[in-house]
């Protein structure tokens, strides 16, 4: 295999929405499992992962009796990382990132704006095959006030500058952005956007049913993007649609 096609990898982001359909009525994290598996991503960036909640397998019947995080990536993403961000009593749901390749776990950094809405940036680093190069992976959910986004950015920022200089890094995830004023200064930090740079605007994902908004972002430094797809099929499944892209290394 070439080093061209050794650099090459793809990535997968969604909102998960604690594995249940968008009216909460089903649970939906068996289809979820088997759709993303269908589609091969090296690394997968979850958010709204319900990794336990002991009232689910009562009233669904089917839930998995394991965290959703061994449940998942179960003979197939060989390493996972989790980072708790909101716990009450039946369990707890945050950030997650599963790869493929070797994963170096970092700190789930508590970036919250608000009392009322837990938040988190979890950080870990991966080593693709071939490469010398780590690639720094953020996993981001942010708040659904634009004043506290712009708040959450800057940490977001800083924390990037101090873990990953300027190296290759992806910041995936949820970042209810819909007026798209993240943008800007991710750009001027050294990001793009997978689907801005080959459509000239994010991908529309929210609401799943009828996507209007653009809430759910790849950004890039240090690598290119090949393709990038908005998961259509996924409608029932979340609240969220889905977006994966294929990159390579610079």
């Amino acid at each position: 295999m070439s080093d061209h096609q050794t650099s090459r990898f793809s990535v997968m982001t969604m909102n998960v929405h604690k594995g249940l359909s968008p009216l909460h009525r089903h649970s939906t994290i068996y289809q979820l499992r088997q759709k993303m598996r269908s589609h091969h991503p090296d690394l997968l960036f979850l958010q709204e992962l319900q990794q336990e909640h002991r009232g689910r397998l009562k009233r669904f019947g089917q839930w998995p009796e394991t965290e959703l995080t061994h449940f998942l990536s179960e003979d197939f993403w060989h390493h996972w990382h989790y980072g708790k961000n909101v716990e009450y009593p039946d369990g707890h749901h945050g950030n997650a990132i599963l790869s493929k390749h070797p994963l170096q776990k970092g700190n789930n950094y508590d970036i919250s704006a608000y009392r009322f809405e837990r938040r988190g940036l979890l950080h870990s680093v991966t080593q693709l095959a071939g490469s010398a190069r780590p690639v720094h992976c953020f996993c981001v959910h942010l708040a659904l006030f634009e004043g506290g986004r712009t708040r959450q950015l800057e940490e977001i920022i800083r924390h990037i500058d101090d873990l990953a200089q300027d190296g290759p890094a992806i910041v995936a995830g949820d970042f209810n952005d819909w007026r798209n004023r993240i943008g800007a200064p991710m750009k001027a930090f050294g990001f793009h956007e997978v689907f801005e740079t080959l459509t000239g605007a994010p991908a529309k994902t929210f609401p799943s049913i009828k996507p209007m908004l653009p809430m759910d972002r790849i950004y890039i430094r240090g690598l290119r993007v090949h393709s990038a797809e908005i998961l259509h099929e996924w409608l029932k499944l979340s609240d969220h649609l889905g977006i994966s892209a294929e990159l390579e290394l610079i």
